[in-house]
């Protein structure tokens, strides 16, 4: 299955029936077009070493595949076998290996919102202004709030986390049956009981949780500046966004959900394996929380810069192109 046998396939089906059905296998050669001769050859040569590694490749990587739920793409598979098993597998061949065992990981679900705008209470500006990058843990906290539902029920519950911007670590969640300012300041408590010293930037949306007197008034009291994203502009606050992303296509995969208390067990479990052993390319394979305790040990934290996404660059330079064309196109009018 992993040599480059021109015939493997072939040679494999005629193995598995004469083996498992007892089929002749000069019938086989005859109807597959290939030679006895040859087959023979196959099944008795010295199975190269580099072959013999791609068995076993193969075998992890269907362990994993099942382990993992299916949330892991060659990216992280490859990186997954490697730290667990101290090895430099290249991407490459870890996608070949998964194309032949026919695997490969989910897709990104489509986050449903569930913030709740207020329109009276007081806002804060969007200090944050789109600069997701951080130097230092506790630097920069964002964090939302979004329903889970549980399959094959009407019921959902509300999970409120924050999200440190140095490391992406989860400094705190909490989940309710209810999306109340109680939800918000229980996952507030959290987080500060754990970084008690913590004066981040603060930044959410403008659900009345985050702009009510008392939550602002909380927030003063810890020492920490308050930012808020634009009315409608949910691209201000996509870390959090993309988080929710992130646990909702993931831990649906891994866990099997059918009530509250199944719910709450997968979200304490994913949270664990989240900030303990999801492992990222940007911080050189390395788990949220890994990156955090290096950074609290030493005075100045090892940068992980954003890398850039070409996608979205090509957005903006599409979008300015346009906008510079209406723009001539408009003067020359005059």
């Amino acid at each position: 299955m992993f040599s480059k046998t021109k015939n493997e396939v072939k040679y494999l089906a005629i193995k598995e029936l004469n083996e498992k059905k007892n089929y002749s296998l000069q019938w086989m050669c005859e109807k597959l077009n290939v030679s006895r001769a040859a087959y023979y050859r196959w099944l008795n040569r010295e199975i190269p070493q580099k072959e013999l590694e791609d068995i076993e490749l193969g075998r992890l990587v269907l362990e994993y595949h099942q382990k993992y739920g299916g949330i892991l793409g060659y990216r992280r598979m490859t990186m997954f076998i490697n730290r667990h098993y101290n090895k430099n597998y290249k991407y490459k061949r870890i996608r070949r290996i998964m194309r032949i065992a026919g695997v490969s990981s989910t897709i990104r679900r489509v986050r449903k919102c569930c913030t709740v705008s207020n329109k009276t209470d007081q806002k804060a500006e969007n200090i944050l202004n789109r600069n997701f990058e951080a130097f230092a843990p506790n630097e920069k906290w964002t964090t939302d709030v979004c329903e889970l539902i549980i399959p094959k029920s009407n019921s959902k519950m509300y999970l409120s986390a924050f999200l440190d911007l140095y490391d992406r670590s989860i400094v705190g969640w909490q989940l309710s049956r209810t999306n109340d300012n109680k939800l918000v300041f229980d996952t507030l408590n959290k987080a500060i009981e754990a970084n008690p010293e913590a004066q981040p930037l603060f930044h959410s949306d403008r659900g009345y949780q985050y702009t009510s007197p008392a939550f602002r008034n909380k927030l003063k009291q810890l020492g920490m500046q308050q930012s808020m994203s634009r009315v409608g502009m949910c691209v201000d606050n996509c870390p959090s966004e993309g988080l929710w992303g992130i646990i909702k296509d993931e831990m649906y995969q891994m866990y099997d959900i059918y009530d509250e208390q199944s719910l709450i067990q997968a979200l304490t479990d994913y949270m664990e394996f989240y900030n303990h052993h999801r492992y990222q390319e940007r911080y050189d394979c390395k788990a949220p929380m890994e990156v955090r305790s290096e950074a609290l040990q030493t005075e100045v934290p090892k940068r992980y810069p954003i890398p850039v996404n070409r996608r979205i660059e090509k957005y903006k330079a599409d979008l300015a192109s346009k906008n510079q064309t209406e723009s001539s196109a408009g003067s020359a009018l005059f």
